[in-house]
């Protein structure tokens, strides 16, 4: 095992595999809590294409770009995380699921329905939101 460690060690500092390590840690513990968070508060017709979504449509413009700013960011952060974990510890595919939801780009509704439509990803949220009480997504048809 020395010996990979030193191969590694050629190409990467030791304080770079100390923080890869850090944020491995730090990723898989907050997505333990994020994700179960952020998926137990959706609505049961969160992905459902049939139900529009309107976010921040009474506010000032100015408020309202300042958030879409924020929700933005946020998700290209939990899309990017969420990449990294499919090669580290943690829940990728939900915490990428997460980020895309919080993304605003043309299509983002149709990928989403895919996403979620996969019945091994439907069914681990649906287990999740029926321990802590809730209802199941619901998702529409395929056309």
């Amino acid at each position: 095992m020395d010996w990979l460690l030193s191969a590694v060690q050629q190409y990467v500092s030791t304080e770079t595999l100390v923080t890869l390590t850090a944020l491995s840690v730090v990723f898989f513990v907050g997505s333990l809590i994020a994700i179960p968070f952020i998926l137990v508060r959706l609505p049961t017709d969160f992905f459902d294409t049939r139900v529009p979504r309107r976010w921040m449509e009474d506010h000032h413009p100015v408020l309202r770009l300042l958030g879409h700013l924020a929700k933005n960011v946020a998700g290209a952060i939990f899309l990017f995380a969420g990449f990294l974990m499919l090669f580290l510890p943690g829940q990728g595919i939900l915490t990428m699921l997460i980020g895309v939801t919080m993304l605003d780009f043309p299509g983002k509704r149709r990928l989403e329905a895919k996403m979620i439509g996969q019945p091994a990803v439907l069914n681990t949220i649906n287990n999740m939101r029926q321990k802590f009480g809730k209802p199941p997504l619901t998702v529409a048809p395929d056309p």
